[in-house]
């Protein structure tokens, strides 16, 4: 919050005439419908159960990863972290080796999951706010399946090893017949089919699909709470708790991003001022995946998908995409996408879920590394070499 203070003293001091407008833009076009839309996905989410129990080896393992993968794209990352991480959890929780799980879980259902569809990844949201076409994201499937392909193998590999490390294996062989898993609140899933119907037709700056009326402002978002008040009417209270159900979480994350998106308005101010001298050295798809990527790692991928996104739509192109303010070169496009999702999971801050994840598993008992370990031990030696081959094979 005292960098948003210090974003609009800044703003008032230099730039006094856009004060208003980049208030405006950041709060009312922005900020509201993309915490709306998070809420949503949060509470609905929270109303679906998954219960039981599997044996713990690493076919269960990766597809349970596998299936996050997919479905983040649909729920997204919020959604589907929340869904998955406590039977993920409870599943290996008498498994001595844990800690990699998790940090695969993150890397797979928390970010690079919900590549496909504006709803999976928040940075893909303020994209289709722009003016981003609500199904281009499924152009992004080969690089998806590339990556998620690659982490699945690798972890199915190591998730091996250390399965034949545990020992003693019997006490991981689960009674199947007692503890199948059971999926309780199916109707939310029906709610959130509702979310993406909602997101991905009602826009105000078009017309409705068949009839020539422009929706008002607001009402994909008035259509969205409508289908949380249908889940919590409609799913039973012993579900919520069951999932251990508080919106802690999400108030944390609306406060966190309030200030997000206030601050940002510094940098899209700079970069219309100089976005043509930083253009000069950076117009390569490969530089705008590492330049979003890298700052996606630190700063929280959202308002660095907008500081690049800006910054792309100065620059010339044969091939481009019209959107909301102009156009942008559909191939930094990709670059940009990539790089906000993809590396959105090199840190705990890259991505909300992230932390989501990490105090769930603690709160369970997993000693999760601290920040620099997350990062040099897992995510540099794991992530790096495939982003740099999926730069070879899809960026140059």
């Amino acid at each position: 919050m005292l960098c948003a203070g210090a974003t609009i003293l800044y703003l008032f001091l230099t730039h006094k005439e856009d004060i208003g407008p980049s208030l405006n833009h950041a709060i009312m076009q922005d900020y509201i419908p993309f915490i709306i839309l998070l809420f949503s996905l949060y509470v609905i989410a929270g109303g679906i159960h998954l219960s039981g129990d599997l044996e713990a080896t690493p076919l269960t393992n990766t597809s349970f990863l596998a299936v996050g993968s997919i479905i983040a794209s649909f729920v997204g990352t919020t959604g589907a972290s929340m869904l998955l991480i406590r039977p993920i959890l409870k599943t290996n929780s008498q498994r001595k080796h844990i800690i990699h799980t998790v940090v695969i879980f993150i890397f797979l259902v928390s970010n690079i999951g919900g590549t496909l569809l504006p709803i999976g990844d928040p940075p893909l949201f303020l994209g289709y706010l722009r003016g981003v076409d609500f199904l281009w994201t499924l152009n992004l499937w080969p690089m998806w399946a590339t990556t998620c392909g690659i982490l699945l193998v690798v972890y199915y590999i190591w998730d091996s090893i250390l399965w034949r490390k545990e020992g003693d294996l019997s006490h991981l062989k689960d009674d199947l017949q007692v503890h199948p898993i059971r999926v309780s609140g199916l109707i939310n899933f029906v709610y959130i089919g509702g979310i993406v119907v909602a997101a991905a037709i009602i826009d105000t700056n078009k017309t409705l699909p068949f009839t020539e009326w422009k929706p008002f402002p607001y009402l994909r978002e008035l259509v969205m709470l409508a289908f949380v008040g249908l889940s919590l009417v409609s799913t039973s209270k012993a579900i919520k708790t069951a999932n251990n159900f508080t919106y802690g979480a999400i108030l944390e994350v609306a406060a966190l991003f309030s200030g997000i998106f206030i601050a940002m308005q510094v940098p899209l101010t700079i970069l219309r001022a100089s976005g043509e001298a930083i253009t000069a050295t950076l117009n390569q798809p490969w530089q705008y995946f590492w330049a979003t990527g890298t700052l996606s790692s630190f700063l929280d991928n959202a308002p660095t998908y907008v500081v690049f996104f800006k910054l792309a739509q100065s620059l010339p192109s044969d091939q481009v995409m019209e959107v909301n303010d102009g156009s942008v070169p559909i191939a930094l496009l990709v670059a940009i996408s990539l790089g906000s999702v993809f590396m959105g999971a090199m840190t705990y801050i890259g991505n909300g879920p992230n932390f989501m994840v990490k105090a769930i598993a603690e709160q369970e008992g997993v000693k999760m590394p601290s920040f620099f370990g997350f990062m040099f031990k897992y995510s540099i030696p794991v992530l790096v070499p495939i982003f740099i081959l999926v730069t070879i094979l899809f960026l140059l």
